[in-house]
């Protein structure tokens, strides 16, 4: 019974150890899970079950106090690196959202732009477009690409944008103008409405810079009546094509500016005179001597005031000499012809006022360089992208021509050209042929204004200076010189077909290119050497032939020969007063007709808002024939030499004694008993 008791006792003893180290177990689970649950642990597996062996075999000893401590330190340390990292992606997965509700430029897809575009283009494009060539072209062009923005993408303007408008922000270094060529900003946040208006402003700028960087700001009939070029503005839509396709929209936008090295030395000028040191001042000159009033002086009378004479127009020899001498008479006339006061070689009052300053004389170079430099380069943008191979250039305010063969110079001449009042004229034109033993038709608008007034005072006046008059049935009078050395053409003339009648030719008067300063003619450019002139030309368009001077020489004669050219040759008469020499020096040169000034005036006054519009001019009266009743004028005479000669005439009128008729511009001394051969110019 005892036994039975004491065995039942062990059982239930037994059973409390088991049930406390049960507790203790799930204990320690407990805390294991909390661990797990706090850090990222190792998994692990639980103990077996207890075992009453178990319990009777090893004493019950409590845990270590610092294993779950040092449990989770391990855990920290192998999962620190994942848990810093966390953080710092989780911004970048957050910066969607935290934008999204905010109105941002990508919101506005290009579609939109589009569709704003079309409404724009196809409403009332004219309130943003005033020229009706741009309208439609942009219309040609947008609608093509079912009006998809050329500036903008992604709601922003694009790179191709930002170039055009960095451009468009410097090309004073071409010599434009910025301000005339306004950009819009682009707002980011702006709608599809703003940024269609704004991509079609920009599409207005870039069209007006690409016709005015092509022909000019200023259209030449704005300027004189005798310049003409057949100028072709780019067509709209090809130049936003050009864009469209282009990768880099600066360099396509700078293509439309001229290519020829003159204007690429002028632009290179313009820089230095622009970014480098301030030029200097010009020398203060010691005012001009003054000419004191008086009677008329002639050669071969004493004056005191030839000796002021002499030196205010330094005349070469004793300044002290009072004699007015032929020294003297040459250089006041050569003063009158520059003034265009009319050369008769007398010192009378309107030359004298002229020489003191109290009548402009002639035009000066603008003060400022640059200036002159921009009104240049304006011009250049009025000449044919290709000058030809080969081709002239004459420089009227130089006074020069140049052949120039493969963009090289090839031959350079002087020339004379003409006078303020007649001036010679801007144009390009094709040299056709070449004519040996030329005879001179006069042109109508020297019939009209000097002939016929000298015909009414002296009805033989030009049957004695060898001219021949004729009259057709309708009343049309022609006039005209026979080929000979006496020929105002003298032996060779360069024809050139144009409106202005005016062409290159020999001159008798072989003294006036000694001079500086060279306007003298009617319009028409005479060559100081025509034979060589001659050799140089056909040398290039018939090599073969072996044209030389000898051989053109020996065509001389009493009828015409042409020499017609089996291909043209381009020939550009130019107005350059600002010029990069071979030496890459800037030359400056006067303003003989004014046109610097006038074109100053436009760019700089309120008609440069419509300065590239071309005006109406009266119809050039020069080359309208002349009527009169028939038989008013009975002839003509023939072409003897019995009395003065057509040069002499001209510029100092009949010897017979009075001088009934007395033109301008005489040439030459004022004896009756002289004889000059020499011969007026045509135009």
């Amino acid at each position: 019974m005892e036994s039975v008791r004491f065995d039942r006792l062990l059982a239930s003893t037994a059973l409390g150890l088991v049930l406390i180290m049960s507790s203790h177990a799930a204990m320690a689970q407990q805390s294991e899970k909390r661990i797990e649950s706090a850090v990222p642990m190792p998994d692990t597996s639980l103990p077996p079950p207890l075992t009453a062996k178990d319990i009777a075999v090893a004493p019950i000893q409590p845990a270590p106090t610092n294993a779950g401590t040092d449990a989770i330190k391990g855990a920290t340390s192998d999962t620190a690196k994942p848990i810093a990292a966390a953080p710092a992606a989780e911004p970048v997965k957050a910066e969607p959202a935290k934008t999204a509700s905010e109105p941002a430029a990508t919101m506005i897809s290009d579609s939109a732009v589009a569709d704003k575009l079309r409404e724009l283009i196809t409403g009332k494009l004219d309130r943003v477009v005033s020229r009706k060539t741009d309208i439609t072209g942009i219309a040609t062009f947008y609608s093509a690409r079912n009006y998809a923005p050329l500036w903008v993408s992604a709601g922003a303007a694009n790179e191709r944008a930002k170039a055009a408008i960095a451009y468009l922000a410097q090309v004073d270094s071409v010599g434009l103008d910025p301000s005339s060529y306004p950009t819009p900003e682009f707002k980011s946040a702006a709608s599809a409405d703003v940024l269609a208006e704004d991509e079609i402003k920009l599409t207005a700028s870039v069209l007006t810079y690409a016709r005015q960087a092509q022909i000019g700001r200023i259209h030449f009939s704005r300027v004189d009546a005798d310049i003409a070029f057949n100028q072709a503005p780019p067509e709209p839509a090809e130049v936003l094509a050009k864009l469209a396709n282009g990768a880099d929209a600066g360099k396509t936008l700078d293509g439309f500016n001229p290519p020829q090295p003159g204007f690429k030395a002028l632009k290179a000028k313009l820089a230095e005179l622009r970014h480098g040191p301030a030029p200097k001042a010009a020398e203060a000159k010691p005012a001009p001597v003054k000419i004191g009033d008086g009677k008329i002086l002639r050669p071969g009378m004493k004056d005191p005031r030839v000796v002021d004479l002499r030196k205010r127009l330094n005349v070469a020899g004793d300044k002290e000499n009072p004699l007015y001498d032929d020294a003297v008479f040459q250089a006041v006339k050569a003063f009158q012809l520059g003034a265009d006061i009319g050369a008769d070689g007398m010192l009378g009052s309107n030359t004298v006022r002229t020489l003191n300053g109290e009548r402009t004389a002639a035009h000066r170079p603008s003060a400022n360089p640059i200036d002159t430099i921009v009104v240049n380069m304006e011009r250049w943008r009025w000449l044919p992208r290709d000058l030809g191979n080969p081709h002239v250039i004459v420089n009227v305010p130089d006074y020069s021509l140049t052949l120039y063969n493969d963009g090289k110079v090839f031959w350079h001449t002087k020339i004379v050209v003409g006078k303020p009042g007649k001036a010679t004229p801007m144009i390009s034109a094709e040299m056709k042929f070449i004519t040996v033993n030329p005879t001179w038709n006069v042109p109508p608008s020297i019939i009209e204004n000097e002939y016929l007034p000298a015909l009414q005072q002296d009805p033989q006046a030009l049957e004695r200076i060898g001219l021949q008059l004729t009259q057709d049935a309708d009343g049309t009078i022609h006039v005209s010189q026979p080929p000979g050395a006496g020929n105002a053409l003298g032996r060779i003339r360069f024809n050139f077909p144009n409106k202005f009648l005016v062409y290159q030719h020999d001159t008798p008067d072989k003294q006036l290119f000694a001079r500086e300063k060279r306007a003298y003619s009617h319009g028409c450019m005479r060559v100081q050497n025509p034979l060589t002139y001659g050799e140089k030309l056909l040398s290039l368009v018939m090599p073969k032939e072996h044209y030389t001077e000898a051989k053109l020489q020996s065509m001389y004669g009493g009828s015409e020969i042409n020499i017609n050219f089996p291909k043209n040759v381009w020939v550009h008469l130019t107005y350059q007063t600002a010029f990069v020499d071979e030496d890459g020096k800037l030359q400056l040169r006067e303003d003989v007709y004014g046109r610097d000034a006038k074109m100053l005036s436009i760019l700089k006054g309120s008609e440069r808002k419509v300065a590239d519009i071309a005006i109406e001019r009266r119809p050039d009266s020069s080359s309208k024939p002349v009527r009169m009743p028939v038989g008013m004028y009975g002839g003509g005479g023939g072409y003897g030499n019995s009395g003065p000669n057509f040069f002499d005439w001209l510029f100092n009128g009949p010897r017979a004694e009075p001088q009934p008729y007395r033109p301008r511009n005489y040439i030459g001394p004022p004896s009756n008993n002289r004889r000059n051969n020499g011969r007026v110019s045509e135009r």
